[in-house]
């Protein structure tokens, strides 16, 4: 007689004295021992965005279709070819017009044109990634989770007659509430992990005094849980809990270093790397942490917020970001503004590789994750809002392909194309026109 095996809830938590750790997917968590049923798997949806827009002619691939050749901006996603698609001509027409990061920025992933205002009166509309977060809310311990790299803007304009909560973030929960972002590691690890709600400076050093490890509290419990699984489930807790313990080292290192100035004269946070590309790795491996453990499914990554003017001396571009941008055709400045978008497409594939390489079930979160990366206008000289540069992978989309949609085709229609694909079944969403067909399930 088969004794059918007692599942261990997907809820299931490790615990200790004001911790309580998520785990990721297990065999032991499903029906079947065979982990590879995807449908048991969640779907989720990460944005990744770039300021300041492109130089074009370097993002563009040669030809559309399967034959393309990547372009040298686009070239560190050349090893994930068959997990991608590349989308040019898509338009956010609801920010045509002056004042181009001011109301490109928050009609990214809202297809709605922004109020100008400089004041509180803020109008906007729903993201997409905050659609896919309240469809989710009762699912997950966090419903999104809004990362960046550079500290908000201070209050006021920051385009004209356009305030700089516009320009700060991506998401938007409705019509007149921006979500901000976090840049501080820390306080990103205490959200997953921490017994603490306060964001108090000295409280939170304090409390790292006290602990050199959050595993230490939980150690007990996780023990004891392993006397339940099998191999492959231990192997990969092990493998869980390792990578917890390596951010906590990172973000532990971090806070330890000499706050200092940081950009624009604001002091930098305890817990914030020096280092821009440890500070842009650090924040990422936390978004992939907290989906692997199933703490989130919704995020978005803004790799510096629109107007940024953060120099690049490591590789060679010391020039303000936004002054570059507006660089009058001069190939010296363009040269240097396509190493910029080259550098930040290096780290988003740093992010596609390492969902690629984390385990979720018998796949990867990339599996099951679609990952949408772009800017919210394509030629960053003229604010070109027309023919945006975006790219999609993962989440069981069609890759391997090059698409130029028709012209006027509105970014709305990628978005509505996404919904439908996780299961979130509406007419349409923000400026839309119908779904993208080279997409659709």
């Amino acid at each position: 007689m088969n004794i059918p095996r007692k599942l261990l809830d997907r809820r299931t938590v490790l615990r200790g004295v004001g911790t309580a750790m998520a785990l990721p997917l297990l065999e032991a968590m499903l029906p079947s021992a065979r982990a590879a049923d995807i449908a048991a798997r969640p779907k989720r949806l990460q944005t990744l965005y770039s300021p300041n827009g492109m130089i074009m002619p370097s993002w563009r691939p040669t030809q559309p279709g399967r034959d393309f050749v990547f372009s040298p901006t686009l070239q560190p996603f050349a090893p994930f070819r068959e997990r991608i698609t590349i989308i040019s001509g898509l338009a956010s027409n609801q920010a045509v017009g002056p004042a181009g990061h001011g109301r490109s920025c928050p009609s990214f992933l809202t297809g709605v044109r922004p109020r100008p205002t400089e004041g509180s009166d803020l109008q906007c509309g729903v993201s997409v990634d905050q659609v896919v977060a309240q469809h989710h809310a009762e699912d997950t311990q966090l419903a999104s989770m809004e990362l960046g790299i550079d500290p908000p803007s201070l209050l006021g304009s920051c385009d004209i007659n356009y305030s700089c909560t516009y320009t700060n973030t991506l998401s938007w929960s409705n019509a007149t509430t921006a979500l901000p972002v976090t840049v501080n590691p820390r306080v990103v690890f205490e959200q997953l992990f921490g017994d603490d709600d306060t964001l108090d400076e000295s409280a939170r050093l304090a409390q790292l005094k006290r602990r050199m490890s959050v595993l230490d509290y939980v150690r007990e419990d996780a023990n004891r849980l392993s006397g339940r699984l099998g191999t492959n489930d231990r192997h990969k807790v092990d493998q869980y809990l390792e990578s917890v313990r390596d951010i906590e080292r990172r973000v532990h290192k971090a806070s330890q270093q000499d706050p200092g100035a940081y950009a624009a004269g604001l002091t930098r946070p305890a817990g914030i790397p020096e280092d821009f590309d440890e500070h842009v790795h650090l924040m990422i491996d936390l978004q992939v942490l907290a989906m692997q453990a199933d703490l989130t499914r919704v995020g978005t990554f803004m790799i510096g917020r629109e107007l940024s003017n953060r120099t690049y001396a490591q590789i060679g571009v010391p020039e303000a970001h936004h002054m570059l941008s507006h660089h009058d055709n001069d190939p010296q400045k363009m040269a240097k503004l396509a190493l910029i978008n080259r550098h930040h497409m290096e780290h988003f594939a740093y992010y596609v590789e390492r969902m690629s390489h984390t385990p979720d079930g018998a796949g990867s979160l990339l599996d099951t994750t679609m990952v949408l990366i772009g800017c919210a206008f394509g030629d960053s000289n003229t604010h070109d809002n027309l023919d945006l540069p975006i790219v999609v992978a993962g989440g069981g989309l069609p890759g391997g392909q090059f698409i130029v949609v028709p012209k006027l085709t509105p970014m709305s229609n990628l978005h509505l194309t996404l919904l439908h694909r996780l299961g979130i079944s509406q007419d349409r969403f923000g400026e839309s026109s119908g779904v993208m067909g080279a997409l659709a399930a």
